[in-house]
């Protein structure tokens, strides 16, 4: 994985705080903050469109059985999706 610079401005009062809380909460730099900070978000954002996706099929109506058909179908798209993204 390679690593690559990002610069962000704030008030001096947040850099001061930002300073603080890697200083005391075990953090080795602003940067190892900063990961943490986006890794945290990026999980959240993630757990909040599975569940409205979850939400949107629990909504959808009545569930039917799971056949092998539906299995198939399933099977066929992801085998194109692969394919499409191997052609680009």
């Amino acid at each position: 994985m390679s690593i690559t610079t990002l610069n962000i401005s704030m008030p001096e009062t947040m850099r001061a705080e930002v300073e603080q809380v890697v200083a005391t909460e075990g953090y080795g730099n602003t940067s190892e903050f900063f990961r943490d900070l986006v890794r945290d978000y990026l999980k959240e954002r993630q757990e909040r469109r599975l569940e409205k996706l979850i939400l949107e099929g629990i909504e959808s109506g009545e569930p039917t059985p799971f056949t092998t058909d539906d299995f198939a179908a399933i099977r066929e798209r992801g085998i194109r999706r692969i394919k499409e993204k191997m052609s680009k």
